[in-house]
């Protein structure tokens, strides 16, 4: 999707990448290959045609840095696929209270599609092993990570995340679709284990109390309810990345162009 994207363009919109997608020109090699384009001048077409040979080099070079900063947050999403093996799932659970009352992450859980990872308060969980799990990865995959997960980490550890970012909270509200994680995992026939559907963050708040007082019960069932969280975001991604693909009008301007 992302070569296909001229919203990585200053100045191009929806409808600017809407209208060059019917003009047939629907990559970043049609683009480059056509001398002109009518509502482009050719002083701002040469420019568009060398940070589109740049941004193939980078995307080339895997570096996710050049796209964390060009393309904007919200159009993240388009570089699922190109980033996919190196995307990571994070998921934190808390005491309950925000960092200014005295919050602080109880577990932090990673998954990058094959292997989960957690990180427990009071036992391995600080800035350098989060930061440490981080840099293996070029891809994050959140449920409102944006509102939570990152600025709450950030606020209590200290930990910087600078890598491209999908965030299924937002992603799932411009695909149409309403509620929580949970909701969606309904709504697509996500399923969790057993032994934690129908508990929610109150409970995982409650684990944890639990935990502290020594219930080793307690810990194990918190991981597992953090894991299916952190699991079936990377499901909800592969979905809701068809989705929003499917919305930009690409699917359609091709099968068009199958079509004819």
């Amino acid at each position: 999707m992302i070569r296909n994207s001229f919203s990585i363009l200053q100045g191009v919109g929806d409808k600017v990448e809407r209208r060059l997608w019917a003009n047939g020109i629907r990559s970043w090699d049609d683009f480059l290959a056509t001398d002109e384009i009518s509502f482009f001048g050719l002083a701002r077409k040469r420019l568009y045609d060398e940070f589109l040979q740049e941004a193939a080099l980078h995307l080339d070079q895997e570096d996710e840095q050049f796209f964390a900063k060009a393309l904007r947050g919200k159009e993240h999403w388009r570089l699922f696929p190109s980033f996919r093996k190196y995307a990571v799932a994070l998921d934190i659970e808390s005491n309950g209270f925000m960092p200014a009352q005295g919050g602080y992450a109880t577990i932090v859980g990673l998954y990058d599609g094959t292997e989960y990872k957690v990180l427990v308060k009071d036992r391995d969980l600080t800035r350098e092993n989060i930061e440490q799990e981080l840099s293996r990865y070029k891809y994050l995959i959140t449920f409102f990570g944006s509102g939570y997960d990152i600025p709450f980490l950030n606020q209590t550890l200290g930990v910087k995340f600078n890598m491209p970012h999908f965030d299924l909270s937002f992603a799932g509200k411009r695909a149409g679709l309403q509620g929580g994680l949970k909701k969606l995992e309904d709504q697509f026939g996500i399923q969790r284990e057993d032994a934690v559907k129908g508990l929610n963050g109150y409970d995982a708040v409650k684990l944890w109390k639990a935990a502290k007082r020594g219930d080793a019960g307690a810990l194990d069932l918190l991981i597992t309810y953090n894991r299916c969280d952190t699991v079936n975001l990377f499901v909800l991604a592969e979905q809701l990345y068809g989705m929003l693909r499917d919305r930009s009008g690409i699917a359609a301007v091709r099968k068009a162009a199958c079509a004819g």
